[in-house]
């Protein structure tokens, strides 16, 4: 049985990574940061108490800004293979926090690589590394953009992944180490953060629907990306690492759509004109905006045989199903005269 290690286990790419290579076979080890309220919403349905069974999920404390215990756990977990989906990755939050946003996205890669290196070199085994890459890195540079377009970063959060980027060739050059970058489009699924604007959109409108809500805020409605589902995208990941040669992957559809596009389909879902529930909130802008991106997958699909499954209008479907699911218990719940929490009555 392989034993895998994923930092960022309890976000979205971690969650579906995790329950792909469970059904995989293999033994699957996620790395948590300690907090005072549970965040593991996401990964509840595959995480098994130790002292009950061996079959699931098995977390460690841990933390991408501390070396030591990412040292330790290699140690402990003695992983095949390691995927580092862990980061700040909410863009327009990077202007906010940049120095933070540093130092978990680009020096906490350099601190796992560091740390996978020196255990590698004391264990004497293989251990096959993943670093997760964003479109953003490619920034205002015109579409179609591949595994050749120049990187041209335009917020903390994408400079701070090519640096972790380079820092994984770095590593992968010097010292021998099987390591891939993936260079995901924007995936997304209804495991996606509110804040995030697909979510965001798709939660709103289904409150909108059932009277739980009035307005939803935006930004640049005329951004335009290339959308995908993180479900699709994290077998990706998996199939870099199953090959005889380590090398960098763009995965994406190959199809951009505005914001603006996503808030029609979403609505048209509904039966409702987004037009009289958006405004626009200029506290939503990004310092540096980036206009279109949309990425060429071409070598994807000729070395990994990896192609989509999920198209646009289906993941807008999928997610607004899920969102309307979950407005109609928060609606029953009000009705109960249960309160609900501040984010859902801000819509933001």
């Amino acid at each position: 049985m392989k034993r895998v290690l994923i930092t960022g286990v309890t976000g979205q790419d971690g969650s579906y990574l995790a329950e792909l290579l469970l059904e995989k076979g293999y033994e699957v080890h996620g790395i948590i940061r300690r907090a005072s309220t549970f965040n593991t919403e996401r990964i509840d349905a595959l995480y098994r108490d130790p002292h009950e069974s061996k079959v699931g999920l098995r977390l460690h404390f841990g933390d991408l800004s501390d070396g030591t215990a990412l040292r330790r756990i290699l140690e402990k977990v003695r992983p095949d293979e390691v995927y580092n989906l862990a980061a700040q990755s909410h863009v327009k939050v990077s202007f906010e926090q940049p120095e933070y946003t540093a130092d978990i996205v680009a020096s906490g890669t350099l601190r796992l690589l560091e740390a996978l290196r020196d255990y590698m070199a004391v264990s004497k085994t293989e251990v096959r590394f993943y670093q997760a890459g964003s479109s953003e890195m490619f920034g205002s540079v015109i579409p179609p953009q591949n595994e050749q377009t120049r990187f041209s970063p335009r917020s903390p959060y994408a400079a701070s992944k090519v640096a972790a980027h380079f820092y994984a060739i770095n590593y992968r050059e010097s010292y021998g180490m099987f390591i891939a970058n993936g260079i995901l489009f924007n995936h997304e699924s209804p495991r996606r953060g509110e804040t995030f604007v697909t979510r965001k959109i798709t939660r709103a409108a289904c409150r909108i629907k059932l009277g739980l809500q009035k307005t939803l805020y935006l930004g640049n409605l005329d951004a335009r990306r290339d959308w995908g589902f993180a479900g699709d995208y994290v077998e990706a990941m998996w199939l870099m690492l199953q090959q005889d040669k380590p090398d960098d992957f763009v995965i994406a559809t190959g199809e951009a759509h505005s914001v603006r596009e996503f808030l029609e389909e979403t609505f048209k879902l509904l039966g409702l004109d987004w037009k009289t529930h958006v405004e626009i909130d200029q506290r939503y802008f990004r310092p540096a905006e980036v206009d279109h991106l949309c990425g060429d997958a071409s070598k994807a699909r000729q070395v990994l045989k990896w192609s989509p499954k999920v198209g646009f209008k289906e993941l807008v479907e999928l997610m607004v199903k899920h969102d309307l699911e979950m407005a109609s218990q928060e609606n029953t719940l009000r009705k109960a005269g249960h309160s609900v929490g501040l984010r859902h009555m801000t819509g933001s």
